[in-house]
């Protein structure tokens, strides 16, 4: 399984990539107040897209033999995953355009978080 880490990898990058897309997408028209949100395309595909991210992110770990438990990174970017996840359901959903913005931005930044935290093979993310 190894020999298919390149590919693994380049996948579940580019995956996160879409992700992050679809998700600032979403966000700009939740924060217009945008009827287009409720486009069933815009309903499916970031929840495949997610799916396929997960996926990809899980077999890169079993490829590499490691285990969040092992790797403190790791398990620093899958918490910050669930935070992820969280602020980008109320920056969609909450009911005021502040709530949304906030929410928003702090998601974005948890984000860029699991970058750094990816990156360096770090908890501390991009501070080391």
């Amino acid at each position: 399984m190894i020999a298919y880490y390149p590919l693994l990898k380049h996948l579940h990058m580019t995956l996160a990539l879409v992700s992050v897309l679809l998700f600032l997408y979403r966000w700009l028209l939740a924060l217009g107040g945008s009827a287009r949100l409720q486009q069933k395309w815009l309903k499916i595909l970031p929840h495949l897209n997610d799916t396929l991210l997960l996926v990809f992110g899980v077999l890169l770990a079993v490829a590499l033999q490691m285990s969040p438990g092992q790797q403190p990174w790791l398990m620093a970017k899958l918490i910050a995953l669930v935070v992820y996840i969280g602020l980008g359901v109320m920056a969609l959903k909450r009911p005021t355009r502040g709530q949304k913005l906030v929410a928003g931005a702090a998601a974005l930044a948890v984000f860029g978080y699991m970058v750094g935290a990816a990156m360096t093979k770090s908890p501390w993310s991009w501070l080391v």
